[in-house]
């Protein structure tokens, strides 16, 4: 499997304006509304102008902007979605496309290594044509062939070239705020993560001596809870996450004015603070939750009465990179709950509530914990 992660150079100054309102016929925009963004794309003049530091002031001429949106606009991002809209249909066929603004993922499957090459360049031949088409051009720079491989040994040797230019392979790429790896190891990701975390642990430290433990308490949730619970529902299982819950619980005995050799277990109930794992299972089975539209249940999948037809159905597979996941470790997690919190399952609100509660009053310190502690035992009440 394979991902191509690429930006548009800058995306929202190439919007070109006849093929955005060509576009916006061709989806059914038309009437008051068109009149109102061709009005709003019409008529814009713009020019250059350099200040030197003694006073002296260089301009360039008026001229008719024919491209982009004015910057910072709140219709700025939404043209821009409606110009790139037709771009994942363009190779639906062939590969499935991720598009978060101007950050967007192609993402090539295939076990077959001679199909995976055909449909590597068909993709990419119908990239460069949707392109070419649409008057923009691609930041080569900052596009990227990344391989998702088992193992590193199971990497293909393949060379991507389009116009003239070579793609970069890579080993680690960074989207959306996560550093994404070819084996998912979050390796990197964490080590990152680390770094930016021991710099809050620094503050919370210089702070110890001014403030109570209540406002420390609020300075670790803005500074450090923000940065540890992004994307841990990817992260969060993964064996290099201990070094981010070191840290974690150094600051609970920061927090708490304990002894470096304490045991943080009961600091995290004292300050009502979940621990790493604990909150890897909080945001895993919210998600759960809110998604499980995409799961399915046991009595959906055969027609066998017994008491885990409730239970949402794990995907058969050996691997453990799969095991690891997310839609994966998050059914064979949800599976574990006591009944009393599953059946709050269709209210979010009181769900989350019951759930906090339930892992607050066990702080599981591994989910092997949170497996091997009897559900059936936890007093709803």
């Amino acid at each position: 499997m394979g991902g191509i992660f690429y930006d548009l150079q800058k995306a929202f100054d190439c919007v070109n304006h006849d093929v955005l309102l060509e576009k916006m016929k061709y989806y059914g925009i038309t009437g008051t509304a068109y009149k109102i963004i061709q009005s709003y794309l019409s008529n814009r003049y713009q020019r250059t102008v350099i200040k030197e530091n003694n006073a002296n002031t260089l301009s360039s001429s008026w001229k008719i902007a024919k491209h982009g949106v004015p910057q910072g606009s709140v219709l700025g991002p939404l043209l821009f979605l409606i110009y790139i809209n037709d771009l994942s249909a363009s190779i639906s066929k062939i590969a499935k496309s991720i598009i978060f603004a101007d950050d967007t993922s192609i993402i090539v499957t295939n076990y077959n290594k001679v199909d995976f090459r055909q449909n590597l360049r068909l993709a990419m031949i119908e990239i460069s044509n949707w392109f070419q088409c649409n008057r923009l051009t691609l930041n080569y720079g900052k596009t990227h062939f990344l391989q998702f491989v088992t193992k590193k040994q199971n990497e293909m040797q393949h060379q991507i070239v389009t116009s003239n230019s070579v793609m970069t392979d890579i080993n680690c790429t960074k989207f959306l705020g996560l550093i994404i790896d070819s084996t998912l190891s979050w390796k990197n990701n964490i080590t990152e993560m680390t770094l930016k975390l021991n710099k809050a642990c620094f503050v919370i430290r210089t702070l110890t001596c001014l403030k109570s433990p209540e406002v420390l308490r609020i300075v670790y949730f803005s500074y450090f809870h923000s940065i540890m619970s992004y994307g841990i529902i990817f992260w969060g299982n993964s064996h290099h996450s201990v070094n981010i819950f070191k840290v974690q619980k150094r600051i609970m005995r920061i927090i708490t004015n304990s002894n470096r050799y304490d045991t943080s277990r009961p600091l995290f109930k004292q300050l009502r603070i979940l621990p790493l794992p604990s909150q890897y299972i909080f945001s895993i089975l919210l998600f759960v939750v809110k998604n499980k539209k995409l799961c399915q249940l046991n009595s959906q999948v055969h027609n066998i009465h017994s008491r885990y037809n409730d239970n949402l159905h794990l995907l058969s597979t050996s691997l453990t990179l799969v095991q690891k996941g997310v839609a994966y470790s998050g059914c064979k997690i949800y599976n574990h709950l006591p009944s009393q919190i599953k059946k709050n399952s269709n209210n979010v609100a009181l769900y989350k509530t019951t759930l906090k509660k339930f892992l607050l009053q066990y702080i599981f310190y591994s989910v092997d914990e949170y497996y091997q502690q009897n559900c059936n035992d936890y007093d709803y009440q």
